[in-house]
């Protein structure tokens, strides 16, 4: 079983899936990321990604349009978290229980919708088409290289908006007024709001983004991942990305590389299960447990953090 498992962790199409896997769980990563930094805790990215997926292939089925499909699916997802600070930041609304009240929109509401718009009950089987599937894209010149092509090239579109995505949050975060002003209305609000700076603007911005990001998860869900919608599909990466974020230390590189540790987790969930001997049940728990693993080692070391800055300042009010 073991020669078996290192046969398959050691093959291109292995490192491909993880990469595939891994797309829809750094778009909701960076979208937990991006609201985070803004002092809001998403906590309804399971449910924006439900329902922008359900439109995402509505929308492209309606259209005849893969694009127009995955450009529906992001401004589904910004209303849903507009929606969220309109009930969270106007209403005084806990943005836990609004996020809480999006997930389960997106777990029975979805269901409803889709009975409304199409007669259909529970998936979306019976409206794919090659024109509503997010196509592939073959990088020239790194396709043909052995090995790392097999591993680079010839993923969905989407998958490289993710990873370009990391660059772009960072730079948007770090490299412009923009980002500045998140940052300071998530460390300190009343500071940022004495020198000028709309507190419920950036709130309501971040937020926005952070539907945006999750928005694009769902559209790669049902329009690449899954071809169609079904009423499981997205199967708690939302929850998945809020531990990939916290793992990631609210910083876009970490995030990214919790949630490749993520998206390996559940590649080998997939190949496992493939192979003679290993219980179902076992494989099943795979990611679940990679998930507690990362935040205990998270906490660990977070906790450590903590101890080292009470001694070196409890070191400094003595020498005082």
């Amino acid at each position: 079983m073991w020669g078996q498992l290192l046969d398959t962790i050691f093959k291109a199409e292995f490192l491909f899936s993880v990469i595939r896997i891994t797309a829809p769980i750094l778009f909701a990563a960076l979208g937990a990321l991006i609201a985070e930094k803004a002092g809001v805790i998403n906590i309804g990215l399971e449910g924006i990604m439900m329902i922008s997926a359900l439109f995402g292939v509505l929308f492209s089925y309606w259209t005849q349009s893969w694009l127009i499909g995955v450009v529906g699916a992001l401004i589904v997802g910004v209303l849903l978290g507009l929606l969220m600070g309109f009930f969270s930041l106007k209403l005084k609304t806990d943005i836990i229980l609004a996020g809480i009240a999006v997930n389960m929109m997106g777990s029975g509401g979805t269901i409803f919708l889709l009975y409304m718009f199409t007669g259909m009950r529970g998936n979306t089987g019976a409206l794919v088409s090659p024109n509503i599937l997010i196509p592939t894209v073959n990088i020239p010149l790194i396709q043909d290289i052995p090995i790392v092509g097999e591993i680079l090239s010839g993923h969905s579109v989407l998958t490289y908006v993710a990873f370009l995505a990391v660059y772009l949050i960072w730079v948007l975060l770090y490299k412009t007024p923009l980002g500045l002003n998140i940052r300071a209305v998530g460390e300190n609000p009343n500071a940022a709001s004495s020198v000028g700076v709309s507190v419920l603007k950036m709130k309501y911005i971040a937020i926005a983004i952070s539907g945006a990001l999750a928005g694009l998860g769902g559209a790669f869900m049902s329009m690449y991942y899954s071809q169609g919608w079904n009423s499981g599909m997205v199967a708690g990466r939302g929850f998945i990305a809020l531990a990939a974020e916290a793992m990631g230390r609210c910083e876009p590189v970490g995030t990214m590389l919790s949630s490749l540790l993520f998206g390996l987790a559940q590649a080998l969930r997939t190949k496992v299960s493939g192979l003679q001997g290993v219980s179902s049940y076992l494989v099943s728990v795979i990611p679940y447990v990679v998930t507690i693993l990362g935040l205990v080692i998270y906490a660990a070391s977070t906790l450590k953090k903590v101890k080292k800055h009470r001694a070196k300042k409890a070191q400094l009010e003595v020498q005082k």
